[in-house]
């Protein structure tokens, strides 16, 4: 799979889901048991208004890059066409059994190779199905430029803000 450069950590840009997991490999393992505990995200892209707009979404890791693949003709597919940027996240249970959430906003780029589709396919839920439908995929990679996650402290008596930022690192902070 080819790879557009986005931008760096030095000029500010987004960067890989694997430049995260490299930088901090804690977080981002964090972040991935987050997102993979349910099938079901939220997405926040842009309408042509600039108002925004939340969707449904499933998430993929492969080859250490985040993606999101959606049926031809979404909303939020133009939405992200229009204006790449976004914010997703996790989804979380209802107290008391909550045990976090991530978010992770930066920048998608639309992939249009047949190789990314079929191994995103194959790692989500989604059957890879004929030529035609895996052709009409309409699939972005998620590259990042925020990772959040917020969990209970020790006692869970305050919660626990843990961030990374492209040039940053890891950041934590705690909320009473």
């Amino acid at each position: 799979m080819t790879r557009t450069a986005l931008g760096s950590p030095e000029s500010g840009g987004v960067a890989s889901w694997r430049t995260v997991a490299t930088e901090a490999p804690d977080l981002a393992e964090r972040a991935e048991a987050l997102l993979g505990a349910r099938t079901h995200k939220t997405i926040a892209t842009l309408r042509r208004s600039g108002a925004p707009r939340i969707s449904g979404i499933e998430v993929v890791v492969v080859d250490g890059d985040l993606w999101i693949g959606s049926m031809p003709g979404s909303v939020k597919a133009q939405d992200l066409r229009r204006d790449p940027r976004y914010a997703l996240h996790s989804g979380s249970e209802d107290p008391p059994g909550w045990t976090g959430d991530a978010k992770v906003a930066g920048r998608a780029e639309e992939v249009h190779e047949a190789e990314a589709k079929r191994a995103v396919a194959r790692a989500s839920s989604a059957p890879e199905g004929d030529a035609a439908s895996l052709a009409a995929m309409e699939l972005f990679r998620l590259d990042v430029d925020e990772l959040v996650v917020v969990d209970l402290g020790d006692p869970p008596d305050h919660l626990v803000v843990t961030s990374w930022h492209p040039g940053r690192g890891v950041e934590r902070r705690e909320r009473r």
